[in-house]
């Protein structure tokens, strides 16, 4: 466990047992202490997930609403990026930033193990991967397990196809964050079941109708992948036909975009004539 996360809960812990012996001074000092430890919690949380910041070795500590943060960074920025950080906070009236800039420092070799930070960003690109294959109306197939470690992901499972398998590899290589992918899935003539069909049938039925869905699922498809720029792209659906709009950097960031929106489980068409680049 971090030390931020048990000072947390040592404090909680010394709630009672302060208040009881001395009374609702010691009660308070007691809240403010807590109110430390999660604002010390909630700053290096960040500070763990941003990129940027998470390969330094920074140290936070609070006291009474004052992030004094030590630790040292190779650039001026990502001193001002630890300061923006704390102070955005609820509470923090004020940051000491210690932080020593170095140009030539080079951050800890990480370990076998993974950061926290890494461990929530493959959790991210695993739930990415899943959901962009279970959007897809060519992978009823697919038995797939997804496992991410370092950006680097492995398929396992079954496909009835080598076009469904092959078309799972590229999902998940287009999706943002991922190095590599390992693509085991063996492809099987195993078909689904009656009952599995109906409901696969009954389900796409649905979302034929349900424009609002198909169109939220297209701009999350954009927004998980790496190759194209989902914010720049207006995704309207009406009956199941998609109109994209927008400017793009290059004809095969459209002709991928185009790709990924007729993947979408209840498209029936893409209309691209505003797609420019």
């Amino acid at each position: 466990m971090h030390p931020h996360f048990r000072k947390l809960i040592l404090a909680s812990g010394l709630v009672l047992a302060m208040a009881a012996s001395s009374g609702v001074a010691a009660a308070g000092t007691v809240s403010q202490e807590i109110t430390s430890a999660r604002q010390e919690t909630q700053i290096w949380t960040t500070y763990a997930l941003s990129p940027y910041l998470r390969a330094n070795n920074l140290s936070v500590s609070v006291q009474n609403n004052k992030a004094t943060l030590t630790g040292t960074v190779d650039e001026d920025v990502s001193k001002e990026l630890a300061t923006e950080i704390a102070l955005g906070v609820g509470g923090i009236k004020e940051v000491d930033n210690q932080i020593a800039v170095q140009a030539d420092y080079t951050p800890p070799k990480p370990s076998a193990d993974r950061s926290y930070g890494e461990v929530v960003d493959d959790a991210v690109i695993t739930t990415a991967i899943k959901s962009k294959l279970a959007w897809s109306k060519n992978t009823d197939g697919l038995n797939t397990k997804v496992d991410t470690k370092f950006g680097r992901v492995q398929l396992r499972g079954t496909a009835d196809s080598a076009a469904s398998k092959e078309l799972a590899g590229r999902l998940a290589l287009n999706t943002r964050g991922v190095a590599s992918v390992d693509n085991q899935l063996a492809v099987t003539s195993v078909k689904p079941s009656a009952v599995q069909t109906a409901k696969a049938s009954a389900q796409n039925a649905k979302q034929d109708l349900a424009d609002s869905w198909i169109t939220a699922k297209v701009k999350s498809t954009f927004l998980y992948s790496s190759n194209v720029s989902g914010s720049d792209i207006t995704v309207n659906t009406n009956q199941g036909v998609v109109t994209l709009n927008g400017k793009l950097k290059s004809g095969a960031e459209r002709a991928l975009a185009i790709e990924l929106a007729q993947n979408v489980r209840g498209v029936r068409s893409v209309q691209a004539k505003a797609l420019r680049f």
